[in-house]
C-alpha cells in the first residue's frame, strides 16, 4: 500500500492509521484549490478489493480532479492517499501508442505480460486476429476494447475510469459496458470511476458517491 501524504505547506504529514485490511483505497482529502480557489472539501471514502464506487455530480464540479489525486497524477492537496501499486487508469479517450500494434500496446505497458498473455487478453476482449494492426486502423470501438485490454493486462489491483463510455453511440456503449463489467467481475480491483449517466452507475457500482457544493465535498448520505 503507497501513501501519499501532503498539506499546504509541502511539509510531510503525520503517518496515517493503519488502513483497514478490506480497503485497497483510501482517500481522505482535506483541501484542494487552484490557485486561491478551493475547488475540494473533506472528500473521504474508502474502498475495498471487489467493489466499484462510481462518482457522479455536475460536469465542472472536480469528478476528474479527485481521480487524479487518487491516482497521484496531482500531489498537490491537503490530506492523504493510500493506494494498491498496481494501478491501471481508462480515459475518456483511448490514450494509445499510435506508432505501435495492438500487441505492442500491451507488451511495452506490461513488459512482463509475454506475447502468449498479451494474446490471450486481446482474443478476451475480442480482438483476436488484430494483434498486428496499428491503433488507426482500428475502430473507435475497438480502441476502447484495446485500452481496457491494456488496463487489465497488468492484473490491477486498483482500476480508475474516468467517463469510459462517453462520446460512444448507445449500441457500442452498451458492449463496452457489459465487458467492463465482465472484466472487473473477473479480476476484482478496487474501481472507482466518473460518469454522467446515473444509469452506468446503478448497473456498474455497488456504490454512488455524489460530489455537491462549492467547493465540493460528498453528500454525506451517499458515502
Amino acid at each position: 500500500m503507497t501513501p501519499d501524504l501532503h498539506n499546504g505547506a509541502g511539509r510531510h504529514m503525520s503517518p496515517p492509521k493503519a488502513i483497514p485490511a478490506e480497503a485497497a483505497i483510501r482517500v481522505d482529502i482535506v483541501s484542494k484549490r487552484f490557485g486561491p480557489t478551493e475547488v475540494l472539501r473533506g472528500v473521504h471514502f474508502s474502498v475495498a478489493r471487489g467493489e466499484t464506487v462510481a462518482l457522479v455530480g455536475p460536469s465542472g464540479i472536480g469528478k476528474s480532479t479527485v481521480l487524479r489525486i487518487v491516482a497521484g497524477l496531482d500531489r498537490a492537496f491537503d490530506g492523504e492517499v493510500q493506494r494498491p501499486e498496481a494501478v491501471a487508469m481508462v480515459f475518456q479517450e483511448p490514450t494509445l501508442l499510435p506508432w505501435r500494434t495492438a500487441l505492442q500496446n500491451l507488451t511495452l505497458v506490461h513488459p512482463d505480460l509475454g506475447d502468449a498473455r498479451a494474446r490471450a487478453m486481446l482474443a478476451r476482449v475480442g480482438l483476436k486476429g488484430r494483434e498486428q494492426a496499428f491503433p488507426r486502423s482500428l475502430s473507435l470501438g475497438q480502441q476502447r476494447r484495446l485500452a481496457l485490454a491494456r488496463a487489465f493486462a497488468g492484473a490491477p489491483e486498483m482500476l480508475i475510469m474516468d467517463e469510459p463510455f462517453v462520446s460512444l453511440d448507445p449500441e457500442l456503449a452498451e458492449a463496452m459496458l457489459g465487458l467492463t463489467e465482465e472484466l472487473i467481475a473477473e479480476h476484482r480491483p478496487a474501481t472507482i470511476f466518473v460518469t454522467h449517466a446515473r444509469d452506468e452507475a446503478d448497473r456498474l457500482a455497488s456504490r454512488v458517491l455524489e460530489l455537491r457544493g462549492a467547493p465540493a465535498t460528498l453528500s454525506p448520505h451517499l458515502i
